[in-house]
């Protein structure tokens, strides 16, 4: 993208560190039922975003705008650099909305996660709410001819393509990081998602995946003589397990340690969702190489992304990890609570490990596992199938305007759009790529991959941008 735009990269993350975010945070007036007049009327909630407009060619450069996605608007935010970089670039207003059920956008405050309350929380009603948001907003800063362009990582890059789907009248295109609309959506091989964490490490060193199994195993031998204070000393972990669901949850925790690694596999530092090293995969081989005694390795191992500050006196497998619906990890507080209801609901998310196509313990999540656990906590039944209807599963050949974008360092990867699907249909891979390291800001370690990814993303958004503004000053 050229110097000028990473020296406006390096002045925002200093503005950042000296505690000037250059965003306004600001709140919205949001229908909280948008399809539905007789069961709220037209009661709202205060649905949370950021904006600035530091680069803005007002009511003429475009607007880009991040759907968000399953937390904080702030940590999305504050991780996707490269949308600051563009907007310097195109002289956009930047815009970046908090999904409704998180962060503090909780349509019945506290008591948001009770039923019938948390049945609001859908796919349709967060687009819905993104639609109107954006509409209002547009008439608000006089920006009728300002084209919209969609950005999202993630869940949040599911969510830009479905806005692109839903409702072109309203975005002229979206950049959709890391986002797994096949597999979210019931489609590929559940066995698919630990094999490519379980390939992260492979790629590091063999003997750094057979390292882990080891561990594992070790582990599971531990388990069945019952040699509780064994592992619990080993572990480090606050009180002995106790039961066979004690070492369910402990093996949940650390596999989930390993996904993360693999996940945010960055070649640098960084603070989002938790802190980690430079080359965070590499880094947990050498200490899985680093000693003889595998299970103090594995300890260690988890450790980077459970006890990063080195403060923890022990783990607590409860207290560190929810057990979910989603076997890749809910995270924490009100956000897992959200995120499990969905993974119950629309999203779909029955992926296993079974320790031969992956390095991990056999842990199954079926169809019928999830519909049981749904059904007692939250009292629903999964849809099966719903979000390739109601979003086209990879029937995509008539949509336009979508960059699937994917790193290869990415379990999720395999799980969206590898392959271009029409000249506007766009997928890049980015090799050596971590998951949506392109929307990250840019920063001297990146692959040459990414800094080319970039290159051809902003290429196609500025091309889309021009054939909008045309068709809104017809």
């Amino acid at each position: 993208m050229g110097g000028a735009l990473r020296a406006l990269a390096s002045d925002w993350f200093e503005s950042r560190r000296d505690g000037d975010p250059q965003f306004t945070e600001k709140f919205f007036s949001q229908v909280v039922d948008h399809f539905n007049y007789n069961s709220l009327g037209n009661a709202t909630f205060n649905q949370r975003y950021l904006i600035t407009d530091r680069f803005w060619k007002k009511s003429f450069g475009p607007i880009f705008f991040y759907t968000g996605n399953e937390g904080d608007i702030w940590e999305f935010a504050l991780n996707s650099g490269f949308i600051l970089e563009l907007a310097a670039q195109q002289e956009a207003l930047v815009i970046f909305a908090e999904h409704r059920y998180y962060g503090c956008s909780l349509p019945f405050g506290n008591q948001s996660f009770s039923i019938p309350e948390v049945g609001l929380l859908t796919v349709e009603q967060a687009l819905a709410d993104y639609a109107l948001m954006i509409t209002e907003l547009k008439l608000q800063l006089a920006a009728a001819h300002s084209p919209v362009i969609v950005f999202g990582g993630s869940y949040g890059g599911m969510l830009s393509v479905y806005m692109r789907l839903k409702y072109p009248n309203i975005v002229a295109g979206a950049l959709a990081a890391s986002a797994p609309i096949l597999s979210t959506a019931g489609s590929g091989d559940p066995r698919q998602f630990f094999r490519d964490v379980t390939a992260d490490f492979e790629r590091v060193s063999p003997a750094c995946r057979d390292a882990v199994t080891a561990a594992f195993q070790q582990l599971r031998e531990a388990a069945e003589r019952r040699d509780y204070s064994h592992i619990q000393s080993e572990l480090s972990l606050c009180r002995p397990p106790s039961s066979d669901r004690d070492i369910h949850q402990l093996y949940g925790l650390l596999r989930n340690a390993f996904t993360l690694m693999a996940m945010l596999d960055y070649p640098y530092s960084t603070h989002f969702m938790g802190s980690l090293p430079a080359n965070p995969v590499k880094v947990a081989c050498d200490t899985m190489l680093g000693g003889s005694d595998l299970l103090t390795n594995l300890r260690d191992a988890a450790g980077m992304v459970y006890n990063s500050s080195g403060l923890l006196p022990c783990f607590d497998p409860y207290r560190l990890y929810v057990e979910c619906a989603d076997p890749t990890g809910c995270g924490l507080g009100f956000n897992s609570l959200a995120w499990d209801y969905q993974a119950c609901t629309e999203i779909e998310m029955c992926y296993e490990s079974n320790n031969e196509t992956d390095m991990f313990p056999p842990m199954t999540f079926t169809p019928e596992a999830r519909q049981l656990y749904c059904s007692k906590r939250w009292a629903v039944q999964p849809r099966p199938g719903w979000l390739r209807i109601q979003f086209w599963g990879d029937d995509l050949s008539t949509a336009s305007n979508i960059i699937f974008s994917n790193g290869d360092l990415d379990p999720w990867a395999n799980g969206g759009v590898r392959k271009s699907l029409s000249p506007s249909l766009i997928a890049i891979n980015i090799s050596d790529g971590a998951h949506h390291l392109d929307l990250r800001g840019s920063n001297p370690a990146d692959p040459e991959s990414v800094v080319k990814a970039r290159q051809m993303e902003a290429e196609l958004i500025a091309a889309w941008v021009k054939m909008e503004r045309v068709r809104l000053q017809r």
